[in-house]
């Protein structure tokens, strides 16, 4: 087991991690740590998976999940009823655990910088740019300048092929994404830079304080699950918590 810890100034109350596949009980293509419960994986292989990771990072308490569906929803956690239709969570209250699933997608995490609030957002093309982040960002009873974000792995620049409608959606909204493009050499294909479209939503959002991001999930298969490139995979978690 050898999870991600950001490389990022929160203040000390803040404790943030992100899983890999690595440790774990899952078999074949779910091999390693699969904490999805939505996989298809085994559901008594998931919930060890899980009590491993949980007991690893020293949880205060079980993560608030939220069911993530691609959209731009946020819900303050712990939110009733559980599990709600969202795809990023906010809490200020210490030891409640906000967490985002990814295998692919990007997930971010938020903190201020008095640790009196933290976020987790599952930002894939659909959500980012939908809106999810600056959603967050709104969300939060802090001005965005005493925000810091980490970008967690996610599919990167050199795999991400997408169509037209993608590239479309993100120039509706701005202009300037399309920089963050690039053609693949095939009419209507292009490579898409999540790491890089993210980044300009938050600074649009008054978010410049931004650390992580650039490693890909499809071209490290030992290391992340990823959907686009295994169709069938687990899930990694990014969770974030603040500890006093």
């Amino acid at each position: 087991m050898n999870p991600i810890i950001p490389d990022w100034p929160a203040p000390a109350a803040i404790r943030a991690a992100c899983s890999t596949r690595e440790g774990g009980i899952s078999q074949g293509r779910f091999a390693g740590l699969n904490i999805g419960r939505s996989s298809g994986d085994d559901s008594d292989n998931v919930s060890e998976n899980r009590r491993l990771l949980f007991a690893a990072l020293k949880l205060p308490q079980t993560p608030d999940w939220i069911h993530q569906v691609h959209g731009s929803r946020v819900v303050r956690v712990p939110h009733e009823p559980a599990e709600p239709d969202a795809d990023a969570a906010w809490t200020d209250r210490p030891g409640v655990v906000c967490a985002v699933q990814a295998a692919d997608c990007l997930p971010v995490l938020f903190c201020d910088l008095d640790a009196t609030v933290v976020a987790a957002a599952h930002a894939g093309w659909r959500g980012l740019s939908g809106g999810v982040l600056e959603n967050t960002v709104a969300a939060l009873p802090v001005p965005p300048s005493r925000l810091i974000a980490w970008l967690g792995p996610a599919i990167g620049p050199d795999a991400f092929e997408v169509g037209d409608d993608v590239r479309n959606a993100f120039v509706a909204v701005d202009a300037d994404a399309a920089k963050n493009f690039r053609p693949t050499g095939t009419p209507g294909k292009h490579r898409a830079n999540l790491f890089a479209l993210a980044r300009q939503r938050l600074a649009v959002a008054g978010v410049t304080q931004v650390h992580g991001g650039g490693i890909c999930t499809y071209s490290d298969p030992a290391r992340f699950y990823s959907f686009r490139r295994d169709g069938i995979c687990g899930r990694m978690v990014a969770t974030i918590w603040i500890a006093r």
